[in-house]
């Protein structure tokens, strides 16, 4: 396990365990939105507002997501849908763990929406990508969402603690969730899932201080981290958002 040992510190912060990832892979699944038009810019403004890892789809990582300037992990998604497609909630693969590894990834992450008509293909290619991952020592972020005609509210604790342990039970090193709302009810969250969690930042929020009240929530409930896109990369100033959730994660 040594291989995984050693990339989960490229995503991670070494000396508080925790992490600030910045997904940057909406292009597939809407297309160029405001914030994510100019990649290399938007890219420059992350890295140098210290998120510990971006997720970005290989394209973006072949056409050159780094020349120079600070470094930072990379997390390439091997999954995918778009907001044109009939089922949207129908992830499909559309990468691999041996061409992240080419593309000189830190970590794979995977989108799995449980109660999805499709959510069976949805586990499979899960426990394949599980297994990949152990053979190459690449660390796996398990993005689980509950979305489907059974799920009444996605951010219940019932159906969101479910997803953080199906994530967890079937070889995630890290899964990402929903926030509940409140710390109380997402450390039931966390003391049901093994391993790491950290929280989605969903829809873009009117105010830093929803932003930031959701991401001390999380610590306090023993979360991992956060993995914020439309609140950070669509921030007027992106750099500056970072500074601020970064001195809650890694300095509680």
């Amino acid at each position: 396990m040594i291989g995984k040992e050693i990339r989960l510190e490229r995503i991670m912060n070494r000396n508080t365990n925790r992490t600030i990832i910045v997904p940057m892979d909406h292009g597939v699944t809407v297309g160029p939105i405001e914030g994510l038009v100019d990649m290399k810019k938007a890219i420059n403004s992350i890295v140098e507002g210290g998120t510990n890892a971006i997720i970005l789809h290989k394209g973006i990582v072949k056409s050159g997501h780094r020349r120079g300037g600070k470094d930072v992990g990379l997390i390439i998604h091997l999954s995918a849908s778009t907001a044109l497609g009939t089922d949207p909630n129908a992830k499909v693969d559309i990468c691999t763990v041996e061409e992240a590894i080419q593309f000189g990834a830190d970590a794979v992450s995977i989108h799995v929406n449980l109660g999805a008509e499709t959510e069976g293909a949805m586990l499979r290619h899960f426990g394949l990508v599980s297994k990949e991952c152990t053979h190459w020592g690449m660390p796996l972020l398990a993005m689980m969402y509950t979305r489907g005609k059974k799920i009444q509210n996605e951010y219940d604790v019932k159906v969101v603690k479910h997803a953080a342990r199906v994530g967890a039970e079937l070889g995630a090193d890290l899964v990402k969730v929903n926030y509940t709302g409140n710390p109380e009810s997402f450390h039931e969250v966390i003391q049901g899932c093994p391993v790491p969690v950290i929280i989605a930042g969903g829809e873009k929020m009117e105010t830093d201080k929803e932003v930031l009240e959701m991401v001390e929530g999380a610590i306090k409930s023993g979360g991992c981290g956060v993995s914020f896109g439309r609140n950070v990369f669509q921030h007027a100033d992106p750099s500056e958002i970072l500074k601020k959730i970064a001195r809650i994660v890694h300095n509680p």
